[in-house]
């Protein structure tokens, strides 16, 4: 089976195929705070904690905004080092997806293409406000996302 021409010969997409496509990246929202500044008066040995979210708004007819929100907070001790937030956001073009296949979309591959974004800016206010810097890991949104659903079905066989 051929893809559609049109009548200049070139290949017409099919209008009812599935379409989850970047249009722009952007910042939303950031925020770095460090209430002592960079100025530690023990051995610097963080401890890290990580919080991940995802979010998304039909913005239009086929647009879609997903925001991926990272929120760091470094420890050193007992005292907040710093505390950072980004929330990156993508406009996505989406069209006849299944709901469940929207779901994936938002939790897996918006993320995934959110991701490198987001740490890029963590890494240079980090950098920025006085302190070592700081790369944050490669993140599996896909094992995350399956995990998720294998618990959720897990809690609905136990509620049921």
């Amino acid at each position: 089976m051929s893809e559609p021409t049109g009548a200049d010969g070139v290949t017409q997409p099919d209008p009812n195929a599935p379409e989850f496509s970047l249009q722009s990246v952007y910042v939303k929202d950031v925020s770095f705070e460090a209430p002592r500044g960079p100025r530690v008066d023990t051995e610097w040995n963080p401890q890290v904690s990580l919080e991940l979210n995802t979010g998304s708004e039909q913005v239009g007819e086929a647009m879609h905004e997903v925001v991926l929100t990272i929120s760091v907070t470094v420890k050193n001790g007992d005292q907040t080092a710093f505390l950072v937030e980004v929330k990156q956001a993508g406009l996505f073009g989406v069209r006849n997806l299944s709901d469940a296949d929207y779901r994936h979309a938002v939790a897996s591959i918006a993320p995934t293409v959110l991701f490198p974004y987001s740490r890029t800016v963590i890494a240079s206010l980090v950098t920025q406000g006085g302190f070592p810097q700081m790369l944050l890991p490669p993140m599996n949104f896909e094992a995350m996302y399956v995990q998720s659903m294998l618990q959720a079905q897990q809690q609905a066989t136990l509620n049921s």
